[in-house]
Order: C-alpha cells, then sequence, then structure tokens
C-alpha cells in the first residue's frame, strides 16, 4: 500500500536530523514506499470548500547537511492526500489553532495524525486536568491572591505560561523567594492566560521522565536529568538523556490514559511523568523518539506507521 502523506512543520532543511522525529517518521515512510510533500504552516489555505496546501515533493536521506530535495512548489488539494502529518512545532497559539479548524474539513476521510479537533480541545497543560489524580497538585488562575494562598500551603512551587512550550518560562520559586509577586506582574504584562501553578516535586533532580504513547499504549522512555542549577530538564536546555524503563506507576498512568488517548484520535503521544505524578501530556509535536531508539534499539517511528497505516486503509473503507 503506497501512501500520499503530505507533511506540514517548519522549514525542514534547518532540523537536526539526529535528533528530530518528524525526520525519522518521513525516513521511515518513505522507506515504506510512500509518496511525500513537505509544507510550511503559512502555505495552508482554505478556497471554496477546498483545503489546499503549497507543497513541494520531498526526499530523504541521512546524510548532513545534505539530508533532504525539494521539489517544485505545487498547490494539492488535502481531500486527494491520505495521511497528513501535522508536525509544526508549538507555540500553540491562533496560527496554530486556525490550522486545525482548517485539517477538520479534510479529516478523517484524510487521516490527520493527530486528529486536529483532538489537538485543539487538548493543550498540554490543559488536557491534564482531566486526570486530577494524576497530576500534582496544581492551581490555573489569574488571581494574584490565590496563588499566594497556594503558596502558603505547599510552599515550593513551579510557575509556568499555560501555552509555554519547550521548558520556556518556567520558574522554580523556593519559599521565601522574593520574587514572586514580580514575576506575577511580568507574566500578567506578557500573557492574556491565566497562570499555572504547581507544587514543586524535588523528585524531578532524578528525571523528568518522557513517555511516548501510540495509540494509547507505552511504547517507549527516556529519562531527563536537569542540570546543576537547572529545574528543566529539557534536552535542549543542557538537560542529560538517560535510558528508562516504566515503574509500576508509570503503567498505571498509561494505562489511565490511554482509553482517552485512543477514543480522540490522539495516535503518537508524549507525557512527562515526575516522581509519581504526570505534569504535561505532550499533543501537539512529541520528541524523543531518535533518543529513545538509541538506548533501547528500537525502531518507534515504524509503530507508529504501524498504526497509521492500519488507520488510512480504514479510512477509505
Amino acid at each position: 500500500m503506497s501512501l500520499i502523506v503530505a507533511i506540514q512543520m517548519d522549514p525542514i532543511e534547518a532540523i537536526n536530523i539526529d535528533a528530530d522525529s518528524t525526520f525519522i517518521m518521513a525516513l521511515e515512510a518513505q522507506a515504506r514506499g510512500h509518496c511525500l510533500y513537505h509544507y510550511l504552516p503559512q502555505d495552508l489555505a482554505l478556497i471554496n470548500g477546498r483545503v489546499i496546501a503549497g507543497a513541494r515533493p520531498l526526499l530523504l536521506r541521512r546524510e548532513m547537511g545534505n539530508h533532504c530535495t525539494l521539489g517544485a512548489q505545487e498547490w494539492i488539494d488535502l481531500a486527494l492526500v491520505d495521511v497528513v502529518l501535522m508536525r509544526q512545532d508549538p507555540p500553540f497559539d491562533m496560527a496554530y489553532i486556525t490550522a486545525t479548524h482548517l485539517l477538520e474539513h479534510v479529516h478523517p476521510d484524510t487521516l490527520v495524525v493527530n486528529d486536529p479537533v483532538s489537538v485543539r480541545n487538548a493543550p498540554e497543560k490543559l488536557f491534564i486536568t482531566h486526570f486530577p489524580e494524576l497530576m500534582p497538585p496544581t492551581l490555573i488562575t489569574s488571581s494574584k491572591e490565590q496563588v499566594l494562598e497556594f503558596r502558603d500551603e505547599h510552599k515550593d512551587l513551579i510557575i509556568k505560561p499555560l501555552f509555554g512550550n519547550g521548558g520556556a518560562g518556567v520558574f522554580h520559586i523556593r519559599p521565601g523567594d522574593e520574587n514572586l509577586h514580580a514575576l506575577l506582574e511580568l507574566f500578567t504584562e506578557l500573557y492574556r492566560e491565566p497562570t499555572i501553578v504547581q507544587r514543586y516535586e524535588p523528585a524531578v533532580r532524578d528525571g523528568d521522565k518522557r513517555i511516548i504513547l501510540i495509540d494509547g499504549k507505552p511504547a517507549g522512555a527516556l529519562n531527563r536529568v536537569p542540570a546543576i542549577g537547572e529545574s528543566r530538564s529539557n534536552l535542549h536546555v543542557g538537560g542529560t538523556a538517560q535510558q528508562a524503563a516504566l515503574t509500576k506507576r508509570e503503567r498505571e498512568i498509561c494505562e489511565a490514559i490511554g482509553p482517552a488517548l485512543t477514543e480522540r484520535g490522539l495516535i503518537f503521544v508524549g507525557i512527562d511523568v515526575i516522581g509519581d505524578y504526570m505534569t504535561e501530556i505532550n499533543v501537539t509535536s512529541p520528541t524523543c523518539l531518535q533518543e529513545i531508539n538509541r538506548f533501547d534499539n528500537s525502531k518507534l517511528e515504524a509503530d507508529i506507521w504501524d498504526v497509521i497505516e492500519m488507520k488510512a486503509l480504514d479510512s477509505e473503507d
């Protein structure tokens, strides 16, 4: 079965081929004989009820500095495409949300991964609130007074923007830290949305585990240990990757959320777990496939494509 696959992502010429998850997903699709197109989110359009994209034929190779060949741009009707991979990086802003609305017109006849309606309805830091028993104590508010009361109760806090990504704007506010008031004032100036405040989990010093779920089932994991003097464990801000296996508690978390992911058409998801608590459910553009593959000698992109091909075949019936 040969599929036509359109990949909606940021400029592919600039990616790091040794770390980028979309690259190996696309490389696997090419190896399976699928026809690839690449387009930027801003090249998505709706005209007279048809969703079209200014896409370019794409060929890939694992060759640093020469990893892609892009053909001439052509406007393709996404209703005639088999699969769209929605893989642009956040921020989850109105441009991102608009793209989900446009892709909703073609899904599920054209399989969009992940389901655009569910992506729109499941921001990382809000979707998780449907599983309060799996979260650390959490407050989402625009009220300074509520933050201060939360601090009185939990002392040690993590404060972050509700729609931030990649660790940007994440602050660890320790008991007695005099910067809290100024930080809340800054967040009020920078963001219209409420702020998310969580109890700081000291277990983060042992690592923040990224767990990949494919069609609702755990498929691999990676531990990310923050650098000394840093509360964030993201790899691009200095976190160290370590091989990891799932604990009993982490399997319980996956079993609890798995059915909801499958029901919502969220095929490729990454969750973050610190100690006994899940802190985020990443559905927009999850990462860490290559790092996990190297540690586990696995090929998670093949597992993802097994599911995509099955669902694409089902959508044709």
